[in-house]
């Protein structure tokens, strides 16, 4: 166990010294900056024009909410997928993974600890990001979204399952071919959520259908119309009407144990594909 957490810590040290995660926080730091000026604008103008109607400013804040936190999702796949995407590929090539694999430590530990480092990372990100969105939301909006905590668990989760993805690609394919698989499948499970919603609401079974099969091969889009859902306001889930997800095909708590299982199929087959690879 203090190998695979030695493991995680070298990890996350080695990947907070790369270029493109200075690159990525300092373009999240300025999406939040321009979040909270275009929200501090919006929520000026929308005070005068409604008279500070209590019972609509608060449906439009769950919705300027609910629209960062989209972004934040988009994002921490981002970050999930270009930061690990040559993690395990890329060392091989190199040649570097040898020097760890040389030691007395077990493979799996390897990918354990990797895994884990990684896993940190986009942890921190994650709060740092939603909490962001949030923060700005309150202090400007004084706005608390409903179920704010299972929308993020669900959002880091949606992250964690990219960031498995890449780790099985990395054990058996070159980086270049590995970030066309990851970011593949979630471009496949993006349309089919969409195809989904609209299927939905024109209740056409075959969309809908097609959907929750793009769901099945990555359950990424339905764990964030899942989140969505839990942060909607009480009316918007009454009426079964938003752009982020539909009261008609919301994703069902089966499907959040689902993509956990998925996670940790992703894991065990990273790692036993690692271990018998030819280094």
């Amino acid at each position: 166990m203090s190998q695979i957490l030695t493991i995680a810590r070298l990890t996350f040290f080695e990947a907070a010294r790369r270029r493109i995660l200075l690159a990525a926080l300092i373009l999240s730091a300025l999406f939040l900056v321009v979040y909270g000026i275009g929200f501090n604008y919006i929520h000026l103008e929308l005070q005068t024009e409604t008279g500070g109607r209590f019972l609509l400013m608060q449906e439009i804040h769950n919705f300027l909410t609910l629209a960062g936190l989209y972004a934040v999702n988009f994002l921490t796949i981002m970050m999930a997928g270009l930061t690990s995407v040559d993690t395990i590929s890329g060392e091989i090539n190199t040649g570097t993974i040898q020097s760890l694999v040389t030691k007395p430590i077990r493979r799996r530990e390897v990918i354990l600890g990797k895994w884990l480092g990684f896993m940190f990372m986009l942890t921190l990100y994650v709060l740092l990001m939603a909490g962001g969105v949030q923060g700005i939301v309150y202090s400007l909006g004084d706005y608390l979204v409903t179920g704010y905590w299972r929308g993020l668990g669900l959002l880091w989760l949606n992250g964690v399952l990219i960031l498995s993805v890449s780790f099985v690609g990395g054990t058996m394919l070159s980086t270049l071919a590995n970030g066309v698989l990851v970011f593949g499948l979630f471009g496949v499970a993006f349309v089919g959520g969409w195809i989904e919603q609209i299927g939905a609401m024109i209740e056409n079974e075959a969309a809908v259908n097609i959907g929750i099969v793009s769901s099945l091969i990555l359950p990424g889009e339905a764990l964030w119309k899942r989140a969505a859902f839990e942060m909607s306001s009480p009316i918007v889930t009454a009426m079964g009407i938003s752009p982020f997800t539909s009261g008609q095909s919301v994703p069902s708590p089966i499907m959040v144990w689902y993509a956990v299982a998925y996670i940790l199929v992703m894991l065990l087959w990273a790692i036993r594909a690692f271990s018998k690879r030819d280094l």
